[in-house]
């Protein structure tokens, strides 16, 4: 939040001193990062409260809205830019200071370069979509400041006004295309989407083994993503002749080695009899 209001500063008074449309879109995206940091500050001490009676699995659904909001305001933004660039279109206008608005520019991109990168490896770290998505966010932001900053560069070099205004468009576009990008992302999660395909064929491998080691079965998998929680279930078809307590060892023991591969999982089994018929009848949601 600290680094969105020290952008929108620079951004913003080297807009006003050079009067280009360029800076002046790159200031609005700032704006866009403020109001997402802010959202994401909120959404994410929502998401890490604990378990309650009504929300017995917790609350990090709230990542995906964090997402989804971002991914609007970004649209939003897009807007204005398009709102002041079109009419420079039908009137081109010269950008005075260029260089003190490069130099300003060049100051709040660096910011952003750090901040976004620190964002995307703290998320990884902790696997948390939201805070990971914000730094990429971040980081497109810094691509787009650096075309605007080339951009300005040429205009004072050859004295094309029109570039200014095209520049601003290219922009436009180019973030609606990422607030869509996050509107996706957003909508798939709330609408639980499974884990990674890669974290699947490990949880297939590992069922392959015990299979061949213990002569038991598995199905009936279903994942689902949210936000940094992983929710995984199946059932475990054991031989007749087990006890309950030599099956809950077992599977246990599975549980755990599934909790190791896939971080933040909560992994919940069902034990059937291998030879009852009845135990492959309820592989379906709608058992």
């Amino acid at each position: 939040m600290a680094a969105a209001v020290a952008t929108i500063g620079l951004k913003g008074l080297a807009w006003w001193l050079t009067g280009s449309v360029g800076f002046l879109s790159d200031a609005l995206e700032s704006l866009v990062n403020l109001a997402a940091a802010v959202l994401v500050l909120s959404m994410l001490r929502l998401a890490a409260s604990p378990p309650d009676k009504e929300h017995p699995y917790g609350r990090s659904k709230a990542e995906y809205f964090s997402a989804g909001i971002e991914g609007a305001l970004i649209v939003v933004a897009a807007a204005g830019i398009l709102w002041a660039a079109v009419p420079r279109l039908l009137e081109p206008q010269p950008i005075e200071a260029p260089l003190l608005g490069v130099l300003l520019t060049g100051v709040a991109t660096a910011i952003n370069l750090v901040v976004g990168m620190l964002l995307i490896r703290v998320g990884r770290r902790e696997d948390s979509i939201t805070l990971e998505a914000d730094g990429r966010h971040l980081m497109t932001d810094v691509w787009t400041s650096a075309g605007v900053i080339a951009g300005v560069v040429i205009i004072s070099a050859t004295g094309w006004l029109l570039l200014d205004p095209l520049i601003g468009l290219a922009v436009a576009a180019h973030i609606v295309w990422e607030g869509f990008g996050l509107m996706r992302r957003s909508v798939s999660g709330l609408l639980d989407a499974s884990i990674s395909q890669l974290d699947q064929r490990e949880i297939t491998k590992l069922f392959s083994e015990y299979s061949r080691r213990y002569g038991i079965s598995f199905h009936a998998l279903r994942t689902r993503q949210a936000g940094a929680r992983r929710f995984i279930t199946f059932h475990i078809l054991v031989p007749d002749a087990w006890t309950v307590a030599h099956a809950h060892r077992l599977s246990e023991e599975i549980e755990s080695r599934v909790r190791s591969m896939v971080p933040n999982a909560a992994v919940f089994t069902h034990i059937e009899p291998l030879s009852d018929p009845a135990s492959y009848d309820d592989q379906s949601l709608d058992r």
